[in-house]
C-alpha cells in the first residue's frame, strides 16, 4: 500500500504536475497561515465567521486556498482571530 508521502513524490516527479503544484504554492501558504492563526486562537470556522459577520462557508472558502482573498477580507479575518494583517513585498 502506498503512503501519501510516496504518492505525492511519485506524482511530483511528473514535470507538468510539479509545475501546477508549484503554481499554487502561494495560495496554499496563505491558507496554512489563516488556519494556523485560527487554530492558535482556539476558534472554529463558525466562531471566526460570527466575529467577521459572515458565514462559516465564507471562512471555509478563505481557508481553502483556491481563490485570493481581498485585503479587506484578510484584515477582517485577522481581527477576528486576534491578529493584525501585515503585507510586505519580497523580490523574487
Amino acid at each position: 500500500m502506498k503512503t501519501l508521502k510516496n504518492l505525492k513524490a511519485e506524482l511530483l516527479a511528473d514535470p507538468s504536475i510539479r509545475a501546477a503544484y508549484d503554481a499554487q504554492a502561494e495560495e496554499f501558504a496563505m491558507a496554512r497561515e489563516l488556519i494556523a492563526a485560527r487554530t492558535k486562537a482556539g476558534l472554529t470556522q463558525a466562531d471566526v465567521a460570527e466575529r467577521m459577520g459572515t458565514t462559516q462557508s465564507t471562512v471555509a472558502r478563505l481557508e481553502g486556498g483556491k481563490a485570493a482573498p481581498s485585503l479587506r477580507s484578510l484584515q477582517r479575518y485577522a481581527q477576528a482571530v486576534g491578529c493584525r494583517a501585515v503585507v510586505h513585498l519580497e523580490h523574487a
